[in-house]
């Protein structure tokens, strides 16, 4: 079976659990093997998250649908993903928003992800090596962001900052327990927050501090 029958066949499994049409065909139609360690590509659609390089995750598949269904992509939105990682969640960004920017501080997943992304031919998005603490405020506002990593109680306020009104932010809330958040910015410029399901990810990382 080859990787796109696969990924048919997890868009499908994650249906009964998933409504958004479009993050279920952005998912079946993006192979994962090349965002898996050479090492695990048998489990490359298995619904877990799975290790990659820098003690990170390439996160459960039914997890990064659930996110991206939170974000409410219509296709004209400005994306930031915060904490690249495999690259696998900015693929799916990239079919689902007009431009995606993400940043990823860790420079070896950095440089992979972006070797990846490259080899798929997604035009539409940029990686950058950055502080997802501090987010990219020269692009700002940002229609959506995507935080793949979680920020313990309180989110990163300058992400928050560069949130569009009208726009939404979707991040995993907590330490010990963690909770996926969406925070919202009504047209009039107040914060709106919602709090789901919970979920485990690995800590936001911060930048080490130059000597």
């Amino acid at each position: 079976m080859t990787g796109l029958q696969q990924a048919r066949e997890l868009a499908g499994r994650l249906a009964a659990q998933i409504g958004d049409e479009r993050v279920l065909g952005a998912i079946a139609s993006t192979p994962r093997e090349p965002f898996v360690p050479a090492s695990l590509q048998d489990r490359a659609y298995d619904d877990e998250a799975l290790p990659i390089a820098g003690g990170q995750t390439i996160s459960q598949p039914l997890v990064v649908a659930r996110m991206l269904e939170l974000l409410t992509l219509t296709g004209d939105e400005l994306v930031l993903d915060v904490g690249t990682g495999s690259g696998y969640h900015a693929a799916l960004l990239a079919l689902l928003a007009r431009e995606v920017i993400s940043i990823e501080v860790v420079r070896d997943l950095h440089d992979t992800a972006a070797l990846t992304l490259a080899g798929l031919r997604l035009g539409n998005v940029t990686c950058l090596l950055a502080d997802g603490w501090a987010g990219l405020p020269e692009r700002a506002p940002y229609d959506a962001i995507n935080v793949a990593a979680a920020s313990g109680r309180t989110p990163p306020a300058r992400l928050l900052e560069q949130l569009a009104p009208g726009g939404r932010m979707v991040v995993p809330i907590g330490r010990r327990r963690q909770y996926l958040t969406v925070y919202r910015r009504a047209p009039d410029g107040r914060l709106g927050c919602r709090t789901l399901e919970p979920v485990r990810f690995v800590p936001l990382v911060h930048p080490r501090p130059r000597a």
